[in-house]
């Protein structure tokens, strides 16, 4: 036997492609620096989706009558999750081919009752979402997206800080001359949740009044009324995000890298859409599945634990059997599905290697990340895929040209996580994590390498298509 075969070798993709794959590479990155652009919360994320789908041919699920073999269909659920499916040769009962991703990412969400002003400047109260490191949202640009729903029902759509014509928003901080007691603080004390309160105005309403109290208030509720029609109560019914401006970028005198708000899990979710696109018949159903609230634990009507995945198979499993319905065929088309539960992995930081177990830890340029088990300490809450189930993804991907590398979540005692992934193991379905690997994941910008966007996108595509 040749030695070489004896060791387990990774691999930089950029040696691996031809000329022509290269090419692809940059073509499909400033793709989905377009998707990223016009994603910047799992509202817009779906939108952009069903766009997408339907310029291919998806059409809404809920005009469906019946379903054959390559119809290709999606369904919304309360605009923050969505599911896309092309309809395989095979009853669903004999199981799905899944990659499931999420589209909510760490953020900082306006309060019911936000607004308020001191010392001459009108603020917004806000509650971090999900897992931010609170210091590095201060003194950067912020934009404001979201849904108001106003008194009368209206729903109204905002979105302020990203046009080159618009205001951005800002969080201050202290100047180092003033910082001495801010400078004793850890890290993570130093900014307060209840210290990132938002800058929306500065100048008063000009009052007949002089004694009139609340002028700066007052001028930001006057020209959120004459900009979209607001009053002060219409926040409490609201869903509004701050987030990042600004745009996607290029990284590198090479442009090897793509610097953006939200890789985590977008880029997972992009290129999974990519994949679904091009499939035009299949043997099993494909299923490419964008769920939210994972950043808070997979919760509430539209995160992974709500029940809407399930009727929407219990569904199709009707409109194949011609209305015929049982539980066990729902049961038994789950159980017999294999998913990639598509999320990020902590790339080798080469500024903070030692907190990586360099041996069992993804490298940029080096392909998607298979995580056989998430979790903490000692994998508590993790998915911990089967040896099986992996051996069958190992030979699916090495005999389709697929890099891989195996991954962890940094060293054993050092921190964790985990992914919607244990959600569907609870039915008795193959599941493992595979995604690309971030780096700054959960900062307000993030860090991929093309390369592994490309191969992500080429392995889920062949899961699609290949896996039996």
């Amino acid at each position: 036997m040749n030695n070489d075969k004896l060791f387990y070798k990774k691999n930089f993709i950029w040696e691996k492609l031809s000329s022509d794959e290269r090419n692809e590479v940059f073509k499909l990155g400033d793709d989905y620096r377009a998707f990223m652009d016009a994603s910047k919360t799992e509202r817009l994320s779906v939108k952009e989706i069903v766009r997408r789908a339907e310029a291919d041919g998806f059409v809404n699920f809920n005009s469906k009558k019946d379903l054959k073999s390559g119809d290709k269909v999606y369904l919304v659920n309360k605009e923050k999750n969505v599911v896309l499916a092309v309809i395989g040769k095979e009853s669903i009962e004999n199981g799905m081919n899944i990659v499931g991703s999420h589209i909510d990412s760490p953020r900082l969400d306006i309060k019911q009752n936000p607004l308020y002003e001191e010392h001459g400047i009108s603020l917004m109260k806000t509650h971090y979402y999900g897992g931010i490191r609170k210091y590095q949202w201060v003194t950067i640009p912020l934009a404001m997206y979201g849904t108001v729903v106003k008194a009368d029902g209206e729903a109204i759509e905002i979105s302020i800080g990203d046009n080159e014509n618009d205001p951005v928003f800002c969080i201050t901080d202290l100047l180092p001359h003033l910082a001495k007691d801010q400078n004793d603080k850890k890290l993570g004390e130093a900014i307060e949740g209840e210290g990132l309160n938002v800058i929306i105005g500065s100048l008063p309403e000009v009052c007949e009044d002089e004694k009139e109290a609340k002028k700066f208030k007052l001028n930001v509720l006057k020209i959120l009324n004459e900009k979209y029609g607001m009053i002060e109560e219409d926040f409490q019914t609201a869903e509004l995000e701050i987030v990042p401006a600004g745009k996607s970028r290029d990284v590198g005198i090479d442009r090897g890298m793509i610097i953006a708000y939200g890789h985590d899990d977008r880029v997972c979710a992009y290129t999974s859409l990519q994949a679904i696109l091009n499939i035009e018949n299949t043997d099993k159903t494909a299923i490419a599945l964008f769920a939210d609230k994972e950043e808070v634990g997979s919760i509430g009507s539209t995160g992974m634990q709500s029940v809407f995945f399930n009727n929407m198979v219990a569904e199709m499993i009707a409109l194949q059997n011609n209305g015929e319905y049982c539980e066990l065929s729902l049961k038994r088309a789950l159980a017999n599905s294999s998913m990639l539960s598509s999320d990020v992995a902590a790339g080798v930081d080469p500024t903070y290697p030692q907190v990586s177990e360099l041996q069992n830890s993804p490298v940029m340029g080096q392909g998607v990340a298979m995580v056989k088990y998430t979790g903490s300490r000692g994998k508590s809450g993790a998915n911990d895929a089967n040896a099986e189930y992996i051996g069958k993804l190992r030979k699916l991907f090495n005999d389709n040209g697929v890099i891989w590398q195996t991954a962890e979540l940094g060293k054993v005692d050092q921190g964790g996580g985990g992914t919607i992934a244990y959600i569907l193991a609870n039915y008795n379905m193959d599941v493992v994590d595979f995604g690309v690997p971030v780096l700054s994941m959960h900062a307000p910008y993030e860090l991929i390498s093309k390369t592994d966007l490309y191969m992500a996108y080429k392995a889920y595509e062949t899961f699609y298509n290949k896996y039996k």
